[in-house]
């Protein structure tokens, strides 16, 4: 049993996880809404919550931050684009809506995207 293990590992080893985590964000803040498994919008969203949370500060040192866990064009889209919409919301970013299983495996889909 996995007492208090937190995130999901989708049979991947941890850096190829982390990659695909920081790719997924990528996706979620370029296109800002994707279509994925509902396990894998469960697992992006806090991630891309905390990274817009840091935008929302602007200091070099966040700037850095952000810069660090996503491409060059995602970080400038979340700092000039998706952070001021969001400056006077104090969290929930995004949201998950559920549409059910898909035909071919059954696996749950969901879509995910920034509120607006």
């Amino acid at each position: 049993m996995r007492h208090l293990q937190k995130g999901r590992k989708f049979g991947m080893v941890k850096k190829v996880r982390t990659a695909f985590i920081k790719s997924l964000a990528s996706s979620l803040i370029m296109r800002e809404r994707i279509r994925t498994t509902l396990a894998r919008a469960k697992e992006v969203r806090p991630f891309v919550e905390k990274l817009v949370t840091h935008a929302k500060g602007a200091t070099l040192a966040k700037r850095r931050l952000v810069r660090s866990a996503l491409p060059a064009d995602a970080a400038k889209k979340v700092f000039d684009e998706i952070a001021p919409r969001f400056k006077e919301r104090s969290g929930g970013y995004t949201r998950i809506i559920r549409l059910g299983r898909r035909l071919s495996d059954s696996a749950e889909e969901a879509i995910i995207e920034f509120v607006d």
